[in-house]
């Protein structure tokens, strides 16, 4: 199978959309974070892989960023995409809305990026496609994840210094 050079951001969407009910929520009656943040690296995962049509692992969460509660009763959708490539790596960027079902508002309740890695049959890091952003929304995605990736690398550094201290 011949691997594409490049891909639209716009094709690499992953959508999710999920009831909110009482076993998820913790005594504020609020969505459990840690939930949350498994179904972004769920959905964020289902986004890289259709970019890569390879296996990808989680390379790092750098923000889960909670904005607003979402609550028991609400529905929460995910929405992933691929905002920017390397050779084998890839950020995701993850949008999560939550919408109160009997009145129909509407709120971003968390952002969060993510950075995978495309695998091979052998395991090993394997090249990605080039992403090709589309609108204005794309374009600023794409062009500020330098800098993203910039943060990413120091806070990595920072994080390796850090466990030197724990061996």
């Amino acid at each position: 199978m011949n691997k594409r050079t490049e891909m639209a951001m716009g094709e690499t969407l992953a959508i999710k959309t999920s009831h909110v009910f009482p076993p998820d929520t913790n005594h504020h009656g609020t969505l459990y974070g840690g939930k949350l943040m498994a179904d972004i690296d769920d959905i964020a995962s289902i986004s890289a892989t259709k970019f890569a049509r390879s296996s990808v692992v989680t390379a790092s969460t750098d923000s889960v960023d909670f904005i607003k509660p979402i609550r028991v009763g609400d529905a929460v959708t995910l929405e992933a995409k691929v905002t920017w490539a390397g050779r084998s790596s890839m950020e995701v960027f993850v949008k999560v809305t939550s919408e109160h079902l009997l009145t129909g508002e509407r709120s971003i309740a968390a952002l969060s990026f993510l950075t995978f890695v495309a695998l091979g049959p052998d395991g090993r890091p394997t090249p990605v496609p080039n992403i090709v952003p589309q609108s204005e929304e794309e374009r600023w995605l794409n062009k500020t994840a330098v800098r993203r990736a910039e943060h990413r690398k120091r806070r990595k550094k920072e994080s390796e210094e850090l466990a030197q201290y724990f061996k």
